[in-house]
């Protein structure tokens, strides 16, 4: 594992204020999805929004290898897990599930939130999928103390999951953000004796994501090359939020008008 970046008081403030302009972002999104509107309208909303806070959006142009990232947020619908690309011809429909997930640079500094949104009425079975994958988030949240460990929230994440018949997914995880968006550590929704478990001290900003299947775990990348789904074309969700570790706990970054808190 590489090493872990600690943050001062005034960094994590910062990390709170691009935490803000997320949570409004996401919150607009949010009252603006309905059957008819295109994840390219959703996009362009975020980007106009990020630019008026005075941030600039973390996805924008982000690389892996060769490969970059041309838009604002990753809108993934139903079986698609994360990574979704924003698209003109991708039309929101009665019943979908659509995963929201944004990123702002401001002042320097990273945050990250993400949400699922049902299209209008969904299924009673889709309904229970969003909010056990929201309450597993806050699950995990609770789940930090003070120099526990980071298996203390991967525990959480997964027991609850599991308990409600539900599948982690494996393969993508959560992780440290700051300065840059994905720093170290590495934080999987499930426990792995082979993964790296350090404590959970003061000053470590973390964005902790839980995705959750319908069905089977296993994911597939399209050949887009971004956009992961679900292999057995089950619904998914997907919930998001950046905290900070303090000597009380957990302070969340990211709260606001889209998630307020439990």
């Amino acid at each position: 594992m590489r090493r872990i970046t600690y943050k001062h008081p005034h960094d994590v403030e910062r990390i709170r204020a691009a935490g803000l302009v997320v949570s409004n972002v996401l919150a607009g999104l949010r009252d603006a999805v309905r059957p008819g509107v295109s994840t390219a309208d959703l996009d362009r909303l975020a980007f106009e929004s990020i630019r008026k806070s005075g941030g600039t959006p973390s996805f924008l142009n982000y690389r892996v290898g060769k490969r970059t990232y041309r838009h604002s947020i990753c809108a993934s619908l139903n079986e698609e897990v994360v990574h979704g690309i924003p698209r003109v011809d991708r039309l929101l429909r009665e019943g979908d599930l659509v995963k929201l997930d944004v990123g702002v640079k401001l002042n320097g500094f990273h945050a990250d939130s993400a949400i699922t949104v049902a299209v209008g009425e969904v299924s009673a079975e889709h309904e229970r999928l969003l909010r056990v994958t929201r309450e597993a988030l806050w699950e995990g949240i609770r789940a930090i103390k003070y120099r526990g460990r980071l298996h203390d929230i991967s525990r959480a994440i997964q027991t609850y999951v599991e308990r409600e018949g539900f599948t982690i997914v494996r393969e993508m995880v959560g992780h440290g953000v700051g300065k840059n968006l994905h720093e170290e550590p590495q934080i999987p929704n499930y426990v792995d004796a082979r993964h790296p478990n350090p404590p959970l001290l003061e000053g470590m900003t973390l964005a902790i994501e839980p995705m959750v299947n319908a069905g089977e775990a296993a994911i597939e990348v399209l050949p887009d090359q971004w956009t992961v789904v679900s292999a057995d074309g089950s619904a998914s969700a997907h919930w998001e939020h950046t905290v900070a570790i303090t000597r009380g706990g957990a302070d969340v970054l990211t709260l606001g008008p889209h998630d307020p808190g439990p």
